[in-house]
């Protein structure tokens, strides 16, 4: 059984109720063989990633195209290649930068999505006279892979798709909305200053339920290290995402990262007021609290915290570029430039070419809530896109 899903959503399709049934027993069954009760990372890592079933790796239509003319688009959201190619062409004029700062002529795209931001970044690096950068693609679902692979086709082998991590890289990396989509532990401050882990177990009707347990001692001291203890506080710790972080630090010998996503620093990601944590869970483009809704069908995320993941960076010997929000790294890095070059005697088409920059850079939308954070090595001078508003000293 599964319980009520939250008021609002849209209704699902047979199909899509038969298969999130799969996925639920999925879980179920993961949950029995861990002894009743399975820890939230673990839990959120198969629902997104289990075989046929996961969330990202079954064949579902997860990204929308908000060009494509329906009133309501397909998929579950809208990431920032999608409403517009200007943000790839602004993160090919940074990506640029990098290439040539470090005499370096590959991209590597972790979470390509539908191929959007590849398509951009090749272009606007073709526009920029680097015709001969190669773009390496690492993605976990295949229908997201196959996707990209006949949206990029018309690049022939200049595009390239990894199965595995390099062993070392030099170069440019990107990552859109790629941390928030790692499975995070969930922690809560007990009575008397107990860190507790949140995990998933059964009810009586075999519907999925929280349940805490004490803390692993690593998971403890790491959420100690972090913040004060607070009672009844609930939130998230990213680890996978800073071993990724960490890994990163053993293959890329030259060159740059760009992280994209929404977050905080740390004393905003664990300020006293935010303490039922960010957990949240997006469906047919409605936006919820609930992970148990639907699994196998929606997307589970978390916001980051960028403080921990430069940390992490600084930790493994890379450097920290640069740390700002989206709408200041965009302009600086070239975007009003780029509407520059848009002809407004066409009021209708420029209107259409504006609207979606306005979503990108305003503070209510996705101009604040959205960071960009660099970290490399063996980089010389300073990035453009961080050249002013720059907040390092925030992290």
């Amino acid at each position: 059984m599964q319980r009520p899903a939250p008021a609002n959503l849209p209704p699902l399709a047979p199909a899509a109720l038969e298969h999130s049934e799969a996925a639920a027993a999925h879980l179920r069954a993961a949950i029995a063989s861990n002894g009743g009760w399975l820890p939230f990372d673990h839990w959120m890592a198969e629902a997104l990633y289990a075989p046929g079933l996961g969330y990202y790796a079954a064949g579902n239509v997860k990204l929308a195209d908000a060009d494509d003319g329906a009133k309501t688009p397909a998929g579950d959201f809208v990431t920032a290649p999608q409403l517009t190619p200007l943000f790839s062409r602004t993160l090919a004029r940074q990506a640029a930068e990098v290439l040539r700062q470090t005499q370096t002529q590959t991209v590597l795209e972790f979470g390509a999505g539908t191929g959007a931001l590849a398509e951009g970044v090749l272009r606007e690096l073709d526009a920029l006279g680097l015709e001969q950068t190669r773009y390496l693609i690492l993605e976990v679902s295949a229908d997201l892979r196959a996707r990209q692979a006949e949206r990029l086709a018309a690049f022939g082998d200049r595009v390239q798709w990894l199965d595995a991590l390099p062993n070392t890289f030099s170069g440019c990396v990107l990552a859109n909305e790629v941390l928030d989509a790692m499975p995070v532990s969930i922690f809560a401050w007990g009575d008397g200053g107990a860190v507790l882990e949140r995990g998933v177990a059964l009810d009586a009707s075999g519907a999925f339920t929280w349940e805490d347990r004490p803390a692993p001692d690593a998971l403890a001291a790491a959420v100690a290290a972090r913040m004060p203890a607070l009672p009844g506080y609930v939130s998230e710790i990213n680890m996978q995402g800073e071993a990724w972080i960490a890994a990163m630090g053993s293959w890329l010998e030259r060159g740059a990262a760009l992280l994209v996503d929404y977050g905080f620093p740390r004393s905003e990601y664990y300020h006293p007021q935010r303490a039922g944590g960010t957990l949240m869970c997006h469906l047919r483009h409605h936006a919820h609290g609930d992970p148990f809704t639907a699994p196998g069908l929606q997307d589970i995320t978390a916001h980051v915290d960028f403080t921990a993941m430069a940390d992490a960076a600084l930790a493994a010997g890379l450097q920290v570029l640069g740390y700002t929000s989206q709408a200041r790294f965009l302009m600086n890095a070239g975007l009003m430039d780029l509407l520059t070059q848009l002809d407004p005697s066409d009021a209708q088409a420029y209107a259409q070419a504006v609207a979606p920059v306005q979503k990108l850079l305003s503070e209510a939308e996705m101009g604040e809530l959205f960071k960009v954070l660099a970290i490399g090595r063996g980089m010389q001078e300073p990035l453009t896109g961080f050249s002013r508003g720059d907040r390092l000293g925030k992290l």
